[in-house]
């Protein structure tokens, strides 16, 4: 656990780092004497928690405070820089009103004793921890995401349709939508047709569900060329396409749907 102790009292700063040398986990790496050399020791020095004097000069405790968290508004947060947690320690009670306004972690009344010092630890200890889980989880988060996109199948972007005897290159983006037709697929385009003998599914795995949606068990539209979408009843749509098709969008995937409007901020329906 790295420290920071703020003290304006010389023999203060000793006493801290006298007692805080018994605890094998904890390294202190900044000692300051007022508000001002802390803000530039802090930030250099990054420590999980900082022992702050709230009577020191030239910048009281809740300054202190508020200029590291201004600070670190700027900046993103992650393992290489954090805000601090602080401790304050004070000879007047009256100065633990003013830390609980600022959240401190604890507060510590001179003179120093072991006993409470320790409960305070204890504290830091458990904050250092926590704080180590969450950069732990989201880094196992970033590795699954990871290790899924390679897992992932490659999505084409031609599909190559046998129609009419001849074999055409069709780009995906091109496709507006997609109906089921029998044992057969429509891929509608916006100037031409196929119908090729394959089923919806099949046809599903190609595409990239990020730009594909299946909107009814029959219809699979890509998202990019829907036009415009007018509520229907019972929670349904109905879609404009850009060719000027209108489709049904069912209940059971209009929930999809309503997800995509959350994510993109289209507004309430």
């Amino acid at each position: 656990m790295r420290v920071a102790i703020v003290d304006a009292d010389r023999v203060d700063r000793e006493q801290m780092r006298s007692l805080l040398a018994y605890y094998e986990d904890i390294e202190i790496v900044a000692e300051c004497s007022s508000g001002a050399e802390a803000l530039a020791a802090i930030d250099l020095a990054n420590p999980d928690v900082v022992f702050v004097d709230v009577a020191a000069p030239n910048l009281d405790a809740l300054e202190l405070v508020e200029a590291i968290e201004a600070t670190h508004l700027t900046l993103q947060e992650g393992p290489e820089t954090k805000r601090p947690a602080f401790v304050f320690v004070t000879a007047c009670a009256k100065s633990a009103v003013q830390a609980f306004e600022i959240r401190a972690l604890d507060f510590l009344l001179k003179p120093l004793e072991r006993v409470r010092l320790e409960k305070a630890v204890a504290r830091v200890r458990a904050l250092v921890k926590q704080s180590e889980q969450s950069v732990n989880d989201r880094l196992l988060a970033l590795l699954d995401d990871l290790q899924g996109e390679a897992r992932r199948p490659s999505r084409a972007k031609r599909l190559i349709v046998k129609s009419g005897g001849r074999v055409h290159f069709l780009r995906v983006e091109d496709i507006v939508w997609i109906e089921a037709a029998g044992n057969f697929v429509r891929l509608h385009s916006y100037h031409e047709t196929h119908l090729v003998r394959t089923s919806m599914k099949s046809v599903e795995r190609q595409l990239d569900p990020k730009a594909f949606l299946r909107i009814h068990r029959s219809a699979i539209v890509n998202i990019d060329r829907i036009r415009g979408l007018t509520p229907s009843s019972h929670g349904e749509y109905v879609a404009t396409m850009q060719d000027d098709t209108r489709l049904q969008v069912s209940r059971v995937y209009a929930r999809e749907l309503d997800r995509l409007l959350a994510v993109y901020g289209l507004g309430d329906r």
